[in-house]
């Protein structure tokens, strides 16, 4: 039995490049300090005496800053390369964390928290794309996986971590994170070459040749869908921790092991599901059916008492949905950019996320203010249930454009 499951990591993990695990590394140090943005909103509530609505809409503030990091990062990197981008995005996302443990009013934290969050965000587009310049397309899914798999070790790390040092003095997370942050700079700089530019003579063919993702219409209603399911997906990391606080009385380091246990079902199972779900369907088809895996955590808060078992139900419920959707999500666009756009294609997606992280604190604050979290929970559970219809629906027109003829082409490099 032991020897059977060796062999299923084995070929889960063969075949994905040497500077792929470089990467991978450096994102798993990065995110060994990640601890701030889990805990935020309870610091803005419980240290800050902020409201609800206050801690909302820093949250919010998070995601604006996110959307203009992610455009100009994804602008950046199509002109410059993902190479300095990554390196520059982490040294001052680092140096603003130490920053900002030192502004405690509503507006200095909200415009510290703009600027750390444009910083943060401006590595994502080049992280995506140094991704899939390292990788194969064949292996792009699991090479998306593992970057996946060294974030949310990173992340079970960095927020168990985080809840002790949240009930010593809630500064500690500002100081972990920053320098984390600038040790995977060094890292970055001393594991991989610097690569000026990201194109090769040619492009992978594609079956759809877009010049701009904001002319590509059946992207842009994927955006669309990203938005929608994403701002329910950040619950997890912005009300649902206050949630478990404040209506089920659940301590810090237990939330911030309920955080770690997403990771750590991830780092386990996510690259064997992963290698055995690839090319069995479609992405969109499976990116469905994780969100719906994914909506189901939610009314278990709704129909059922305060448990800590029920609490880590919903986590396990809410992991698997991600470990299913978002692999797919990342192969699906990337698959509808080439060499010359793809910079911009993540800018788009990362916006997506960044959107729903304005959005869905609002959104989710104010109903909870004037509806309770009864009337949140119903909703987010049908916004899912919508979305995962979305995905499903597109993943039918995605089939049958790629049905017409087309026309494929191979970009020479200028």
């Amino acid at each position: 039995m032991f020897s059977y499951s060796l062999n299923l990591y084995k070929k889960a993990y063969s075949g994905l490049s040497k500077e792929s695990w470089y990467l991978s590394l450096v994102m798993l140090i990065n995110r060994s300090g990640t601890m701030v943005v889990p805990f935020l909103t309870i610091y803005c509530t419980q240290k800050l005496n902020f409201s609800i609505v206050e801690a909302g809409l820093i949250m919010a503030i998070f995601g604006l800053g996110s959307v203009f990091g992610a455009f100009f990062g994804g602008k950046l990197t199509d002109k410059f390369g993902f190479y300095y981008l990554q390196i520059g995005a982490l040294l001052s996302g680092g140096l603003m964390f130490i920053l900002i443990s030192l502004m405690e009013t509503f507006l200095t934290l909200g415009i510290g928290t703009f600027i750390l969050s444009m910083c943060n965000e401006s590595f994502r587009p080049a992280n995506y794309t140094a991704v899939a310049y390292y990788s194969k397309e064949q292996t792009r899914t699991r090479s998306n996986s593992l970057n996946r798999l060294a974030v949310n070790l990173g992340w079970s790390i960095g927020v168990a971590l985080g809840g002790f040092l949240a009930s010593v003095n809630y500064h500690l997370l500002f100081y972990v994170d920053g320098f984390s942050n600038i040790l995977a700079a060094v890292f970055l700089i001393k594991l991989l070459p610097s690569v000026k530019s990201q194109k090769t003579a040619k492009t992978e063919i594609h079956q759809t040749q877009v010049e701009s993702p904001y002319r590509d219409k059946l992207y842009l209603v994927f955006i669309l869908l990203t938005i929608l399911f994403s701002s329910c997906f950040f619950q997890l990391f912005t009300l649902q921790p206050v949630f478990f606080k404040t209506e089920w009385n659940l301590t810090e380091q237990f939330i911030g092991g309920l955080m770690a246990m997403n990771g750590l079902i991830i780092v386990f199972t996510e690259m064997l599901l992963v290698n055995n779900l690839e090319g069995k369907n479609s992405p969109l088809y499976f990116t469905g059916i994780g969100v719906i895996i994914a909506a189901f955590s939610y009314p278990i808060f709704i129909f059922f008492p305060a448990a800590a078992w029920l609490a880590i139900l919903s986590i396990i419920l809410v992991t698997l949905g991600e470990m299913v959707a978002m692999p797919f999500m990342n192969t699906f666009w990337m698959s509808r950019s080439n060499e010359n756009n793809r910079g911009e294609y993540a800018a788009l997606y990362t916006i997506a996320w960044s959107l729903a992280q304005i959005i869905g604190p609002i959104y989710g604050s104010f109903l909870i203010e004037y509806g309770g979290y009864q009337l949140f929970w119903y909703f987010i559970f049908g916004i899912c249930l919508l979305t995962a219809a979305g995905y499903f629906l597109l993943n039918k027109l995605n089939k049958k454009e790629n049905s017409k003829p087309y026309k494929t082409c191979l970009l020479l490099n200028n």
